[in-house]
């Protein structure tokens, strides 16, 4: 059984695939939306993780798992907003969501996510 890893450096990789599975690294908002309010930085990273799904061969319907972490749980029903207009309709992963610090004080949301390779 081969393992792939995605774009490899020295702590991660940004995706790890084995046996039809992709395991993402944690995704956050892109510089541009680092200083946004919390739908700002939930956009920026839901398209930051799509762009990294179609590099490795899956999409936004093979979903099988997520973990978001909210820095504010304040902040959960406009993340879900976001969420719920980006998840195909039938397609939602099995989900955790959570508050938890975040490595950056400007950062409001990050998410991991495994994913079925297409």
């Amino acid at each position: 059984m081969t393992i792939q890893r995605h774009d490899p450096q020295t702590r991660m990789s940004r995706a790890v695939i084995h046996n039809g599975v992709a395991y993402l690294c944690g995704q956050v908002a892109g510089p541009e939306a680092r200083e946004g309010d919390i739908t700002a930085q939930t956009l920026s990273m839901l398209s930051r993780v799509e762009a990294l799904l179609d590099e490795i061969g899956s999409d936004r319907e093979h979903l099988l798992s997520a973990t978001i972490y909210l820095a504010d749980g304040d902040d959960f029903a406009a993340m879900n907003a976001v969420w719920d207009a980006w998840v195909p309709e039938g397609h939602a992963p099995a989900r955790t969501c959570i508050t938890a610090p975040m490595p950056a004080k400007s950062l409001r949301v990050e998410i991991t996510l495994t994913a079925a390779i297409k």
